[in-house]
């Protein structure tokens, strides 16, 4: 009891420590553990896959797999934000292929909804047409010209206040008057203008502010209310986004369904393969070779479709606790199916109404009982698909049971090829050395 009392302010301060790191850099716990939305890889709506990892020991990252050829030059990632930053993200665009005698998209931002076969802008509608249409509905006449040319409007403003021949750097500016005094001026200047050519707010200075300061542009009550009685304007990303259909006629897909791939880095200690930390859905090496993960993006017609919604939480729980691959009596590792079709109505008949699932996540050895995980966010390749996984979830719920899954956070696979361990190259990227108080 000594020891505890000890020991248990020390646990507290480096919990809160680390709590106060994280939040320098997350807006909240919610916002860290969401992650997963954006590592690993994702299809964009943008007719492209992206993918994202970390490896911060690395200093050249790719993605290798069977659609390039396993190249690691093929599809790898830039320098700069957009690529490789200084936080030790990797970020990879794998662009799909135009089909041959497709032309490229005249929008550079044209997206596409990869569930449905038509969508919006399948109606035989240009863009020209759409962005024509939200102008005329959202614009009052005279206010049209800020959408001529973003750049037109400041470029003749700028002329208006220092003349044809206007300064080209900061010593030739000379003295400036202070903003509420040029407003004025140019207030004046346009007066007999219609009112939809001066600028909807006045220029006030309280001398609280710093000398230009932009909390000193104080706007006019018309003119917010009329803002704000406004209606926005159509979205135009949704008037212009194509269906499946369309999205399948002019591209060959990246990354299909199916494909085997792994992330391939180059360390000071020379190049390695690994199985991405965020992959959904791995398969374990055999017969000597290396494990790889799997892109997993069935189509609409293939893909599980959810039909239960979970159950109420119960005033109080009786919990059966499970492993999928022990649960049959067959001398064999019994399946996802198997425990849906087995296992389930029998929990249900036994008057439970939660099931907790131990060993889900992807594992090196089998008889750790998944214990020795390998990846987090795959659930083992020994009992299924990713879909046949969510027909087990779908099928408790629609019995009435809630679902718990016993995740291990404080194991991991020592292997180096299939887990997380010296991840990329470096004893410090998942796993750290120390004391434990």
């Amino acid at each position: 009891m000594k020891f505890y009392w000890v020991v248990n302010p020390k646990r507290h301060k480096a919990l809160k420590d680390l709590k106060d790191e994280l939040l320098k850099r997350h807006f909240d716990l919610r916002d860290l553990a969401s992650g997963f939305e954006l590592l690993g890889m994702h299809r964009h709506m943008e007719h492209r896959v992206d993918f994202m990892d970390w490896g911060p020991g690395a200093r050249y990252g790719a993605i290798i797999g069977d659609f390039n050829g396993w190249s690691p030059t093929e599809n790898s990632a830039r320098e700069g934000l957009f690529g490789h930053d200084d936080f030790g993200y990797w970020f990879i665009i794998l662009e799909d292929k135009l089909r041959e005698g497709e032309e490229p998209e005249e929008l550079y931002f044209q997206q596409y909804n990869y569930v449905d076969d038509y969508d919006k802008g399948d109606s035989g509608v240009t863009a020209e047409e759409v962005f024509q249409r939200a102008n005329d509905e959202y614009w009052e006449p005279g206010e049209d010209r800020f959408i001529k040319n973003r750049y037109e409007v400041p470029a003749k403003l700028y002329e208006q206040l220092f003349g044809p021949n206007s300064p080209q750097t900061l010593e030739d500016l000379g003295e400036i008057p202070d903003a509420e005094t040029r407003y004025k001026q140019y207030k004046e200047e346009h007066k007999n203008d219609p009112p939809s050519n001066l600028p909807p707010c006045d220029i006030i200075d309280d001398g609280r502010g710093k000398p230009y300061d932009i909390y000193n542009v104080v706007t006019s009550p018309e003119w917010t209310k009329k803002f704000y009685e406004k209606s926005p304007p159509i979205p135009y990303w949704l008037e212009t986004r194509k269906g499946r259909k369309a999205w399948l006629e002019k591209y060959i897909p990246a990354v299909p369904h199916g494909s085997k791939y792994r992330l391939y880095f180059n360390t000071p200690d020379g190049p390695l393969e690994r199985v991405p930390a965020w992959a959904t859905y791995v398969q374990p090496e055999d017969e000597g070779k290396q494990a790889y993960a799997i892109h997993w993006e069935p189509s609409p017609e293939s893909a599980y479709k959810w039909k239960h919604t979970k159950p109420d939480k119960p005033k109080s729980l009786r919990i059966y606790e499970c492993h999928v691959g022990i649960s049959g009596s067959e001398a064999k590792i019994s399946s996802f199916k198997d425990f849906t079709k087995k296992v389930l109505p029998h929990v249900k008949r036994a008057g439970y109404n939660a099931i907790q699932l131990i060993g889900i996540p992807e594992h090196k050895d089998y008889y750790t009982v998944g214990y020795r995980v390998t990846n987090f966010f795959a659930v083992s390749s020994r009992y299924g698909t990713p879909d046949d996984f969510k027909r087990l979830v779908d099928e408790a719920h629609g019995l009435g049971l809630l679902v718990f899954l016993d995740i291990v956070h404080s194991y991991a696979a020592a292997d180096q090829m299939v887990g997380l361990s010296l991840f990329d190259g470096s004893n410090d990227c998942y796993f750290h050395h120390g004391n434990v108080p």
